[in-house]
């Protein structure tokens, strides 16, 4: 089968690689569609495990089943990070800091034409589409599944004013997000292009970046990995307010110490999502509640790869990418 192996962002190969062979309690699913993620565009924090096939927002159809959860044919979304359920962590409600989630992934990746699903994702992190979610539509799953888990972590809430620094699709999901809750919402990006969407997409202020804001807010979400961004923030968190680093720079931040303890501020992060998280994600995409449709600008086969991943990097006009094999 041909396999998408990334190398670093400008060296993306198409390889040949055998076809998975499953064993007892696992699937084989062909794959439909496979999001891009802009983790995936981290070069310095990817290429640390390079060679491998990247691509964990999958969707697919079962081509052989070995588990009597599933079977052949079914339409499915398949999340790479599972919990065990089991640990001192899980039994809090604490999935996303177990080990198993961290550690654990599908054969080989989603940037292929099949993956070998284990017997642990199968059981913790398998879900069939409904008939009215499209493949497409469903590698959204697990974007929408973090930004639902962030929210619940810093308890956005009506009332609040919300602020959502970058308007890229983890910025756009969490406008949507925010706005379900009734909160106010701004959001901010350099791109005017994503400006525009973050008004179509419901947010009820936007601005560029940089400009200077006059804003107070309640919770930030940072979506972008601009360091001017991580400073900014500490300049517009209101008393009490919450920072959420929903996406993170490559180096480290500074704190404003004496602000941070008179004002009483919290910094926080979320990492992956949840069962229930996905679960709940799966929800409002199939109940209409939030539109992905929309955020889904570009196609590209599985041997264009690299120019899937050159439009995903530029973040010029276009917002998700899809590989669709």
């Amino acid at each position: 089968m041909k396999t998408a192996v990334y190398y670093n962002n400008n060296d993306i190969r198409i390889e040949e690689r055998p076809k998975p062979e499953i064993k007892d309690g696992e699937i084989l699913v062909k794959v439909k569609a496979s999001g891009i993620c802009g983790t995936d565009l981290m070069e310095w924090y990817r290429i640390k495990k390079a060679p491998r096939v990247l691509g964990h927002e999958m969707t697919g159809e079962i081509v052989s089943s070995r588990s009597d959860r599933f079977k052949i044919g079914q339409r499915v979304f398949v999340s790479h990070h599972v919990p065990c359920n089991e640990c001192r962590y899980c039994l809090a409600g604490n999935h996303t800091a177990c080990e198993t989630l961290h550690k654990g992934n599908y054969d080989p990746g989603g940037f292929s034409e099949f993956v070998r699903v284990p017997e642990i994702n199968v059981v913790n992190g398998t879900y069939v589409l409904p008939e009215n979610v499209s493949y497409e539509e469903g590698t959204m799953i697990e974007p929408l599944a973090c930004v639902v888990r962030a929210q619940r972590i810093i308890g956005v809430a009506q009332g609040q004013t919300v602020l959502v620094m970058g308007s890229g699709v983890s910025g756009l999901l969490n406008i949507q997000v925010a706005k379900l809750k009734k909160a106010r919402v701004i959001a901010t990006d350099i791109n005017e292009y994503r400006l525009k969407k973050a008004e179509e997409f419901g947010a009820d202020e936007v601005y560029n970046a940089n400009e200077e804001l006059d804003v107070k807010a309640d919770r930030i979400i940072m979506c972008t990995g601009a360091m001017p961004a991580f400073e900014a923030a500490f300049r517009y968190i209101d008393r009490k307010g919450v920072i959420m680093l929903f996406a993170i720079p490559n180096k480290n931040i500074s704190i404003p110490v004496e602000d941070f303890w008179r004002n009483e501020l919290s910094v926080v992060s979320s990492y992956g999502a949840a069962p229930v998280d996905l679960e709940e994600a799966l929800r409002l995409i199939k109940d209409g509640m939030i539109n992905v449709r929309d955020m889904i600008t570009d196609r590209v086969g599985l041997e264009d790869s690299q120019r899937g991943f050159k439009i995903a990097g530029e973040a010029r006009d276009s917002l998700k990418v899809i590989v669709v094999p």
